[in-house]
Order: C-alpha cells, then structure tokens, then sequence
C-alpha cells in the first residue's frame, strides 16, 4: 500500500531531493511514496535518491513502452530512447512473416531484458532469446523474461545456443557506445551505478557495434534484420560495421528523443 503523507511530509522529502539535485523532485516523491510500505522505508529510499542512485533502481523497476520492467541495483536502466528502436523494429514483423506467425528475436547486450521484452509484446506472437555478459543483468534479466523467454550468460555470440543460428528474425541491441575517455563525462547516476560494462564502447564508443554486426550474418535467418541502437554522432561508424558485415545498412533518427537506430537486412 502507498505511504499516506501529510502535505508537509511530502514538502521535506521534495525538498531533500531538490537538494540533491533531482529536477523532477515533486514527481520522484510522489512515485517514492507510492512504493513504500512504511514511512520509514520511504525515508529510507529517499535518503538512496538522495545519495545519487537511479530512481529506477530505488523503486525497483522503469517504465518501459508501457510495461513495468524489474530493474536491480548496479543493473543498466533501460533509456526511454530505446523505445524508439523498439518502435523500428516493430514495424519490420510484417516483412518478415505472416500474421499469426512466431519471429525469433534476439536481445543482445540485454541488461534488463526490457528491450526484447517490450519488443516481443508488441510484436504479439515470439520466440524470445536475450544475452549478456554481467551475470547480474542476467539475474534480472531472466526474473523479467520468466515465462517469455530464454536468457543466456556470456560474450555476444559465445554466449548462444548453437541450435539459434541462422534462425533469428530479429536481432536487436542497445549495445554500449560511450567512447572509453567520455565515460568521465557521464552523469553520476549513470557513472558510478550502472555497470561499465553496459556502458563502455571502447575507444570510438563502436567497438562492440563491430562485434555484432561481424558475427549476426551467422545468426539471422535468410532475410532477418539487425538493429543497433548508437548515437547520431557514430551512426556512419555503426554503419561501416554493417556494411563490413555485408548488410547494407539504414540510419534512422528520432529527434524528440536524440535517438539513432542503424538497421540492416541479411539477404534471402
């Protein structure tokens, strides 16, 4: 049940929160507060706000393409940018089978699992396969795809069963792309909360953008799409590393929400 707060209860927690820098305080209170059970586990959560945790790792879960997704602390929290890519690769389920029949989707570099999640309920109807490297994004991971789909711990393509390849209809990664000296640079929440490994991209930010389009002509089935989240500033490098892979790649942009998806189509 929500904690019931007096007027001035909610002000103090707004207000320790404003201090700290959060600029949505009023609104970051109010969702605190409708997941405490206590008051004393509300201050408690404030006081992790405060101190600089994400918001989504104080209340246990983001909102994500409308879906409540499970977020862990020192998991990557899904970015509602990714929402557009989720959107994209929606809109490719009909070119690639007929309605009613079940695509094979991939989730590499998952963290969460909110990106093939989100993807296989909009899609209806799928096989869903999701992958990476921290055994903690795995945990997490696989408690939200419970039911849905199937979770594997490892490096990319190390990390699939073999009985996958050359069978996935859609695959689909936010991959980190945070050049190695930019890292620095990055908000607290997301530099000292989140795992580096979710947000390095080596020394040009693409380096596993590489990785992945190297190694998805294996792994897509005959006409099956790659989709990488990056920014608009890498797309060109993102889509060398396609184009390097003999996918012939598709650069497209949101410029509500700065996002950038580069997309490519193994041939038939």
């Amino acid at each position: 049940m929500p904690v019931s707060l007096s007027a001035s209860q909610l002000a103090s927690f707004v207000l320790t929160l404003r201090a700290a820098g959060c600029v949505y305080a009023e609104d970051e209170a109010e969702l605190l507060a409708s997941a405490a059970d206590t008051p004393e586990e509300l201050a408690a959560m404030v006081s992790r706000r405060a101190a600089g945790l994400p918001l989504e790792q104080v209340l246990g879960w983001a909102d994500f393409c409308g879906l409540r997704v499970a977020v862990e602390p020192g998991v990557f929290v899904p970015r509602r940018r990714s929402e557009f890519m989720v959107r994209r690769a929606a809109e490719l389920g009909p070119a690639i089978a007929a309605v009613g029949e079940s695509l094979v989707i991939l989730d590499m570099c998952c963290g969460s699992g909110a990106v093939g999640l989100a993807l296989a309920a909009a899609l209806g109807q799928a096989e869903l396969h999701a992958a990476d490297i921290d055994p903690t994004a795995v945990h997490c991971a696989r408690a939200n795809l419970a039911g849905v789909g199937l979770v594997y711990e490892g490096d990319l393509y190390a990390a699939l069963p073999a009985g996958l390849r050359g069978r996935v209809d859609i695959l689909i990664a936010n991959a980190p792309y945070v050049p190695s000296a930019e890292i620095a640079l990055l908000p607290a929440e997301a530099r000292l909360h989140e795992p580096r490994v979710a947000l390095d991209g080596g020394a040009d930010g693409v380096q596993l953008h590489r990785g992945i389009a190297a190694g998805a002509p294996d792994w897509l089935a005959p006409g099956g799409y790659l989709l990488i989240e990056t920014s608009e500033r890498q797309a060109e490098l993102t889509a060398q590393a396609f184009r390097s892979a003999g996918l012939n790649p598709q650069i497209v942009t949101d410029e509500d929400w700065s996002a950038a998806v580069v997309i490519g189509r193994r041939a038939n």
